[in-house]
């Protein structure tokens, strides 16, 4: 599934279209998580788009009074085409055309969506949504207090995305590690000291991945084609019963909330 880093790493990919007009939306297959609603098409044409960023998982492409919302669900990708070019993938679901090139949205398992909001902000996909984790507001603070009266696990309060956005199962294991706290640990009996060190390798663990293009763990290509390689750097994810890359004891694996999490249970306290 996409997380935050590989979706940033397909934002920076597509914001060369910044400033560029979208001369047409063609949807293939409205049947998406939501059915794709008729104004993607008639209400972008010829549309110069002001921005392209993103909040949370969602890739947010800007017009002058309307946003186009792109989720890319458990399997979507995009890619860049030139309009030239009719080579198309099964399950390309929608392109977003341009003078010269397009954006297609591919998804097998079709848990993605496409929206246009007016007012993005105020929509219930996005008005909820938590701290983003690169931002000066997930801090030692933010994450203490939040831990303080929480029963969760950490692992899983990280991963609440009304409390703080975009760490999937892979960064969270990984910025665990990093930080040497147990991911089954209680969230309340987390120190000052240990939230300080888990926010500091959130942040170092995502800024690790957006700088290698992501995490490929089947098929995730950036839209300009590149592969992920943060698979190369993984220190306790999917790694059962190997070795610990610091002190050799065997890595263990465990479920939370139905996913599976991977430790140390020598270096992670």
């Amino acid at each position: 599934m996409p997380e935050l880093p590989e979706v940033e790493t397909t934002v920076r990919a597509i914001n060369k279209f910044k400033s560029k007009t979208l001369k047409k939306v063609v949807i293939h297959n409205r049947n998406l998580r939501w059915k794709v609603d008729n104004e993607v098409i008639s209400k972008t044409q010829n549309k110069k788009i002001k921005e392209i960023n993103r909040r949370a998982k969602y890739i947010l492409i800007h017009f002058n009074l309307s946003t186009l919302v792109i989720h890319l669900g458990m399997s979507g990708k995009l890619r860049i085409q030139n309009v030239s070019d009719n080579y198309f993938k099964k399950h390309d679901h929608a392109e977003f055309i341009f003078e010269n090139e397009k954006i297609i949205f591919n998804d097998i398992r079709r848990f993605g969506s496409i929206h246009l909001m007016d007012k993005y902000e105020e929509h219930k996909l996005i008005k909820y949504l938590g701290v983003e984790p690169l931002s000066e507001s997930f801090n030692q603070k933010y994450l203490f207090d939040l831990c303080k009266s929480s029963n969760l696990q950490i692992k899983k309060l990280l991963m609440e995305q009304t409390k703080v956005v975009g760490i999937g199962n892979i960064y969270a294991s990984e910025s665990l590690f990093l930080a040497k706290v147990r991911p089954t640990k209680i969230s309340k009996k987390i120190t000052n000291a240990e939230a300080d060190k888990i926010v500091k390798s959130v942040k170092e663990v995502l800024k690790n991945a957006i700088s290698v293009g992501g995490t490929t763990l089947k098929d995730f290509y950036s839209a300009d084609g590149n592969p992920g390689y943060f698979t190369l750097e993984l220190n306790v994810y999917g790694r059962e019963n190997q070795e610990c890359n610091l002190c050799k004891n065997l890595i263990q694996k465990v479920v939370l909330g139905q996913r599976a999490t991977f430790f140390c249970s020598k270096c992670q306290n």
